[in-house]
C-alpha cells in the first residue's frame, strides 16, 4: 500500500503518461484525419530526441530552446514523405482500406530506413544527456527538473492543441474531417490542404515528443516501435479523434505501465503495453468515451 501512495511512482506515471498523450495526440493527427496507419511514428519520436541530443552536444543548445527547430526538422520530414509518397495515394486510392494497407507498408519501409540511417549515423549503442538535473524536494517527493519540465511543457502542448481544434477555423476544419470526410468537402472545407496541414503537425508534434523523451530516459535508433504501440493504444482508448479523450487515455496508459512494473519487473513493460493494446480491441473498439456502433 506504501508503494502503491508513493508521491514519486505517482509524479513518474504522470510524466509517462503526459508524453504518451503528446505521441497519441501526433499520432492522431495523421490517422484520425488521413486515415493512414503511421507504424513509423515511434520512429519520429526517435528522431526528435536524437535531434535534441545533436543540438544539445553539438552547439549546447537546451531542448527547452530547440523545440521549434526540432518540430521543424519532424516537420519537413512529414512534408517531404507526403508529397514524395502519400500524395497520389491520397489521391487515386478511393478505399479507406486499401489507403490504410498501402500505407501500411510504406510507413513500414520509412521505419526501417529512418532506424538505419540513424544506427549509421550514431551507431546502436545507447545515448543520453545530462541537462536541468537539479532535484527539487516537495515533501516526499524528489524529482529533476528536466522531468518537471517534461510533464509541464507535454500538458501544455497538449491543452493549446485541444483549444486549436475547438476554436479555431483551421482547427475545426481538422475536426470536421475526422468525424466526416465527405460532409467536409460538402461544406466547401479544403480538404486536401487540411490533410496536409494535418500530416505536418503530426509530424511535429512527434520531434517535440521525442525532445522531451530524451531529457527523461536513454535514446536509441530502435526505441521507437514501443512508442508506435503506445500512441495506437492511446487512440484506441480515448476514441479516434478524441484530443481530450486522448489526454486522459495516455495517462491511464501511464499509471497503468508505471504501477504494474512496479508491482512486478520492468520486463514485463512491453507485455503490459501490448496487452492493453489487445484488451482494448477486443473490448472496447470505440474508445472508452466513443459510443458503439449500432
Amino acid at each position: 500500500m506504501d508503494l502503491l501512495l508513493s508521491p514519486q511512482l505517482l509524479f513518474s506515471a504522470l510524466v509517462l503518461g503526459s508524453l504518451y498523450a503528446l505521441i497519441g495526440v501526433g499520432l492522431n493527427f495523421v490517422y484520425g484525419t488521413i486515415r493512414l496507419l503511421n507504424i513509423a511514428h515511434g520512429d519520429l519520436v526517435m528522431i526528435g530526441a536524437y535531434a535534441a541530443f545533436g543540438l544539445f552536444t553539438a552547439l549546447g543548445l537546451s531542448p527547452m530552446f530547440g523545440l521549434p527547430l526540432i518540430a521543424g526538422i519532424t516537420a519537413m520530414i512529414g512534408a517531404g514523405l507526403y508529397f514524395g509518397l502519400f500524395k497520389r495515394q491520397l489521391e487515386n486510392t478511393t478505399s479507406v482500406e486499401q489507403l490504410e494497407a498501402n500505407s501500411l507498408l510504406l510507413f513500414f519501409g520509412v521505419s526501417v530506413i529512418l532506424q538505419n540511417t540513424m544506427a549509421l549515423l550514431f551507431t546502436t549503442s545507447p545515448r543520453a544527456y545530462q541537462h536541468l538535473d537539479y532535484v527539487i524536494s516537495i515533501g516526499g517527493l524528489d524529482m529533476t527538473l528536466s522531468r518537471l519540465l517534461a510533464l509541464v511543457v507535454s500538458l501544455t502542448i497538449v491543452f493549446a492543441i485541444s483549444m486549436f481544434l475547438k476554436f479555431s477555423i483551421y482547427g475545426l476544419g481538422i475536426s470536421a474531417i475526422i468525424q466526416n470526410r465527405d460532409a467536409a468537402k460538402i461544406v466547401g472545407i479544403d480538404v486536401g490542404r487540411v490533410q496536409l496541414g494535418s500530416f505536418i503537425l503530426g509530424f511535429g508534434v512527434a520531434g517535440i515528443a521525442g525532445a522531451l523523451v530524451s531529457l527523461t530516459e536513454q535514446i536509441s535508433p530502435f526505441m521507437g516501435f514501443p512508442f508506435t504501440i503506445a500512441a495506437f493504444v492511446v487512440i484506441i482508448l480515448g476514441g479516434l479523434g478524441n484530443i481530450s479523450g486522448g489526454i486522459i487515455a495516455g495517462i491511464l496508459l501511464g499509471f497503468i505501465e508505471i504501477y504494474s512494473v512496479a508491482l512486478t519487473s520492468a520486463t514485463y513493460r512491453s507485455i503490459l503495453i501490448y496487452g492493453v493494446f489487445v484488451a482494448a480491441i477486443m473490448l472496447r473498439p470505440q474508445g472508452l468515451f466513443g459510443k458503439a456502433q449500432t
